[in-house]
């Protein structure tokens, strides 16, 4: 590389936005194969290319960020910048599903029964597994910031030991949230309702796995030494969205489990 004299990075060319674009083809149009034809070879396909785009990309940023010093004060501003508008679009995604369930529950059609919760459904205990789950995730929250304080102050081991503790709140989180799905009364064919509680808490939850492995992938670099003090962004970018999952979360147990039932 020829030698730069500003603090800006200069991208190299690289094949991964391809190959993950490519990757997101396959495995969607992978699904739909295997809805409808049971058929899950093209799913299969995309998923495994979706994994090696995943490490070899990941791979690339982690050595130009933490080992070729190419993640400089303005750099590390505009991946600000960028993590921010990218949560910001997320905002904006779930705002569509709570838009469509307070559209359908505030003014229920007469083919809903004229009621919230339509006619013939029988909903969640809210005091039950959903609110676990909320301590859960209220107590991730508390264990991500624990970790962030623990790096900037230099305490290795409790960074460590606090964002272990994070990924497996995630974990927990995911599997208390499969029994549930498992043990619903109802289906996401079960008219408005089972559409917009699947939709809703189903993208919660493929976040909270999203999150989950961005935080397992942090733990792996914090036990590499790859964060210090002062240069640990790829925590703190997974931090922000973990907090942003926890928000997203507060809102869904409010607005469906407590309110909608």
């Amino acid at each position: 590389m020829a030698h730069q004299a500003h603090a800006y990075h200069m991208v190299d060319s690289s094949p991964w936005p391809l190959t993950g674009a490519t990757a997101a083809l396959l495995t969607t149009s992978g699904i739909a194969m295997w809805f409808h034809f049971n058929s899950m070879i093209l799913m299969n396909i995309g998923l495994t290319l979706m994994l090696m785009t995943m490490y070899q990309w990941w791979r690339d940023v982690i050595r130009e960020g933490t080992f070729q010093g190419h993640h400089t004060p303005p750099v590390q501003k505009g991946l600000r910048y960028g993590m921010i508008l990218f949560i910001m679009s997320e905002i904006f995604f779930f705002i569509g599903f709570f838009w469509a369930f307070y559209h359908s529950s505030l003014a229920p059609t007469p083919e809903l029964g004229g009621c919230w919760p339509p006619a013939g459904i029988t909903t969640l205990d809210p005091f039950g597994v959903p609110l676990l789950n909320t301590a859960v995730l209220l107590a991730s929250g508390v264990t991500v910031t624990w970790t962030h304080h623990s790096i900037m102050e230099g305490e290795r081991k409790q960074a460590i030991h606090s964002l272990t503790l994070t990924i497996l709140l995630g974990f927990y989180f995911t599997l208390l949230q499969a029994m549930e799905y498992y043990e619903a009364p109802f289906t996401i064919a079960d008219g408005v309702y089972g559409s917009t509680f699947f939709v809703a808490t189903g993208f919660h939850g493929l976040h909270v796995i999203i999150g989950s492995s961005f935080l397992t992938v942090c733990l792996l670099r914090q036990i590499r030494y790859h964060f210090t003090a002062k240069h640990h962004f790829g925590f703190e970018a997974a931090a922000w969205y973990w907090h942003f999952v926890d928000v997203v979360w507060l809102f869904l147990y409010i607005s469906i489990y407590w309110w909608g039932s």
